[in-house]
């Protein structure tokens, strides 16, 4: 079943063009991620999703709801947990969660969702002193607090150390798990390719591709690399001729063999059969880094950057 439809959407604002023809679909109880470089489109398309904007054209389906037309019945149905998000300095975590809950028809019990997001210890904890993972939890939860269908989760980990990041991934695959679909928004391509069943790639206000990420790295990178040292004599040409190898390079005695399809098995068959042993062997394969490269022909901002944007 389609939870989310996405078709020809397209927002300026005066002069720039933010979003131009995106389109895409999100099926239930997939974490489907969105990724792109900022100012790519990826905050005005997960906005107008859910009716915080109003798009110039195309259409969106939520759940089978319009979000603009439809936009009382949607907020009853989508978890929004937004990139900017703040609180009042003084509201406790039990505070915030009572407080959401309240403006929904059926809210989820608060008091188990502080208990599954891990913040029953700070349920009388003040927001000014919650730590920032614990801040990302409370606004994981106060998306999930109407017992969403669909949550949108933009930019959750920006800011967080790497513990809090991985700890943070724990809880969304939990979540997940309870039957929520996740639209994702991350500039972080560790995070889209662990969590993201699948992703859209979204560059200058357009969809580049959409594929699970292993289908985004396949498209662009299907190259491979073996890496290793012998201690024995070896003929390049046990090697260069595999069937999947297409470059044998020598370095000051490490190896590297450039090839494709089950290179390493090939690389292995090859040295067993000719009774060499190979040291310190590594295989290199292509990344999210790497196919977001080639599909947008730009790397994807380091940690350090975003904090400096930020």
């Amino acid at each position: 079943m389609t939870a989310l439809e996405v078709r020809h959407l397209h927002k300026r604002y005066g002069r720039r063009v933010a979003v131009d023809d995106v389109s895409f679909t999100v099926e239930e109880g997939e974490i489907f991620g969105i990724i792109g470089s900022n100012g790519a489109g990826k905050t005005t398309t997960v906005e107008s999703i859910a009716g915080l904007r109003t798009p110039d054209s195309g259409s969106i389906s939520v759940l089978g709801l319009d979000p603009v037309a439809d936009r009382a019945e949607v907020r009853e149905r989508l978890g929004v947990q937004l990139q900017e998000s703040s609180f009042p300095d003084a509201i406790t975590v039990a505070e915030a969660l009572e407080l959401y809950g309240s403006f929904y028809r059926e809210p989820g019990d608060w008091r188990e969702l502080m208990e599954l997001l891990g913040l029953t210890g700070q349920r009388n904890t003040r927001y000014k002193a919650l730590s920032g993972g614990q801040k990302q939890r409370l606004s994981i939860a106060l998306a999930l607090v109407g017992s969403p269908k669909v949550a949108i989760l933009d930019e959750l980990t920006t800011g967080l150390d790497p513990q809090a990041r991985r700890d943070t991934w724990r809880l969304i695959e939990r979540v997940r798990d309870t039957g929520v679909t996740i639209l994702l928004v991350t500039h972080f391509m560790d995070e889209a390719e662990r969590l993201s069943d699948r992703i859209a790639v979204i560059d200058g206000g357009r969809v580049a591709a959409v594929d699970t990420p292993a289908g985004l790295i396949a498209q662009t990178s299907a190259l491979q690399q073996v890496r290793f040292r012998v201690d024995q004599p070896l003929d390049k040409t046990v090697l260069t001729e595999l069937p999947d190898v297409n470059q044998v390079e020598v370095v000051e005695g490490r190896w590297s063999v450039t090839g494709t399809g089950q290179l390493l098995s090939s690389v292995a068959g090859a040295l067993a059969r000719a009774e060499v042993v190979a040291h310190d062997l590594r295989v290199d394969q292509g990344n999210l880094d790497d196919a977001f490269l080639a599909f947008t022909g730009r790397a994807p901002e380091s940690p350090a950057q975003l904090r400096k944007e930020g």
